[in-house]
């Protein structure tokens, strides 16, 4: 029997995961739930989402980003290569009419070229071969076209360790084959792509754990330190803009 390429031991592990994804990804906490609110507002605001435009989710796992997204009046198609995920998502958004869910390979997406305005995904492109993802991701945006993406930060400590070592990854739920990159390595796939106006900010120093009782203090101090160079390199996190040529 051949060995399980990678979108299929992708395809198994998460569906290993899948009824608990949000614990293992660290959503369901009072921490976990102001991160993924601030995400979501960071792609509202940077992908333009709203009434009449037409945006693309990226592995939209359980639904968490689709469902804030939904309530922008935004048009949306939402992609996962998992069923198990895209069933919660679902249920998640089974009220939203402008919301349809695409089971497929972002690295051979089902969709015309010049399909969307927008493409956006929080945690997914370092999932993904990204030079093929990003150029699959221009091919079906439209001329001027925007993306908008959340990704970890291998800079982060806490964040190389998970990806780095076999033990770390199996009890932070990383699966065999995703692996974080650094805002220099995404900057270069983005232009190699054909994509410009490309900005990459390292971003979250909410850490998951971070008890309720402490998050405003915390939050604070985290958007203080991510203003200062240097130190704001090793943030937990980066948000990833750029545009496709008109």
């Amino acid at each position: 029997m051949s060995r399980p390429g990678r979108l299929e031991r992708e395809i198994e592990f998460h569906r290993g995961i899948a009824h608990r994804a949000e614990m293992i990804w660290n959503w369901d906490s009072p921490s976990g739930r102001r991160r993924a609110a601030r995400r979501s507002e960071i792609f509202a605001r940077e992908g333009g989402l709203g009434p009449g435009q037409r945006a693309l989710e990226v592995g939209c796992g359980t639904g968490i980003f689709l469902e804030a997204a939904a309530t922008t009046g935004a048009h949306i198609v939402a992609l996962d290569l998992s069923t198990d995920l895209i069933v919660q998502a679902r249920a998640r958004v089974a009220h939203a009419a402008r919301v349809r869910l695409s089971l497929g390979n972002a690295e051979q997406m089902p969709f015309r070229a010049g399909s969307f305005d927008v493409a956006y995904g929080s945690s997914i492109l370092h999932h993904l071969n990204i030079d093929s993802a990003l150029t699959e991701i221009l091919r079906v945006l439209r001329p001027g076209g925007r993306i908008v993406f959340a990704e970890p930060n291998i800079l982060n400590p806490q964040v190389a360790v998970m990806f780095h070592l076999g033990l770390t990854k199996k009890y932070f739920g990383v699966s065999p084959d995703e692996m974080a990159f650094s805002r220099f390595r995404a900057a270069r796939a983005l232009r190699d792509a054909g994509f410009t106006e490309v900005t990459i900010k390292p971003f979250d120093f909410l850490h998951p754990a971070t008890p309720a009782p402490a998050l405003d203090a915390v939050a604070r101090i985290g958007r203080a330190l991510e203003a200062i160079p240097l130190l704001r390199e090793i943030a937990g996190s980066m948000v990833i803009t750029a545009t496709k040529p008109r």
